[in-house]
């Protein structure tokens, strides 16, 4: 596929060639957080991605002893290998490895197609809870290339402005437009406004998929980005709602691209359209 990065993404055959590889710690993220008892991955442990990655008292991340903790309990230490999967396409398993790649862990990996693609192979389920022995994990350094924040993306605009930077907004075209503030699917809930960033390409996550959720290839990709005027040279900062889907299109400029700069901006439409005093568009794209 010719991907900048390929290391980072694994086949369904892969993990299931590793299952008993002690060096290695499979993880689901799933939305639903009940998906996981109903069978998973034999070997492979559930992460809650609000209840384990989010502070419980402000919109904030766990701290990085916290996160450490967290690594630990999973039998993960620094040097362990972590494959990430999970339901929606790998949407919150993208965010799972956007935050531990934040967090500095180093060894992640992500399974192409997810739950979906291993479950239509009827590769093997389990519902039992595996047990490791605990890890040994010294807090990294949280990395602050990878996310972005309401202010940076504010000063951003300028970028944008000036041909310098580019935003992507994953999202919807109807939530793009601001017909919705949700996935069509979903209640339509959370946001007092609808509509986009000023300056934002529309380029929906699920443009860069294949049917059975699978990356496209690197050529397909880097000309559906191109044709948006999104190219390497340029400061990149992505948004969707809550940072899930955004996350699922920062790891293919990351690491199926390569593209050197680019942000997530976590905050998303959430933030954003019930934020005091910054702008939105409404419509089609500029």
């Amino acid at each position: 596929m010719n991907y900048a990065n390929p290391d980072v993404l694994v086949s369904t055959d892969w993990v299931l060639e590793r299952l008993d590889d002690p060096n290695i710690r499979v993880l689901e993220v799933d939305e639903d957080i009940l998906l996981y008892d109903t069978g998973h991955v034999p070997g492979a442990q559930k992460i809650d991605w609000q209840g384990d990655f989010w502070d419980p008292i402000i919109r904030e991340f766990i701290q990085p002893d916290e996160f450490a903790a967290l690594m630990e309990r999973l039998g993960i230490s620094n040097d362990t290998t972590v494959v990430l999967y999970g339901d929606k396409n790998n949407w919150w398993a993208a965010y799972a490895f956007w935050f531990m790649s934040y967090n500095g862990h180093k060894n992640l990996k992500l399974m192409n197609g997810g739950r979906i693609k291993w479950t239509q192979e009827n590769k093997p389920l389990t519902t039992d809870k595996p047990s490791y022995p605990k890890g040994h994990y010294v807090p990294g350094q949280r990395d602050p290339n990878l996310r972005a924040f309401k202010d940076e993306v504010l000063q951003h605009l300028q970028k944008v402005q000036a041909g310098a930077g580019a935003l992507v907004d994953v999202r919807s075209p109807a939530e793009f437009t601001g017909e919705k503030t949700h996935m069509p699917e979903y209640p339509q809930e959370g946001v007092l406004r609808g509509g986009h960033i000023p300056g934002a390409k529309s380029i929906p996550w699920a443009t860069t998929v294949n049917p059975d959720g699978t990356f496209k290839s690197a050529d397909e990709l880097k000309a559906l980005y191109d044709s948006k005027g999104v190219t390497p040279d340029k400061e990149v900062i992505a948004y969707c709602r809550i940072a899930e889907r955004s996350s699922h299109s920062w790891f293919v400029l990351k690491h199926l691209l390569g593209y050197p700069k680019v942000k997530n901006y976590d905050g998303s439409w959430t933030e954003w359209g019930n934020s005091v005093g910054v702008p939105i568009a409404k419509g089609a794209e500029e």
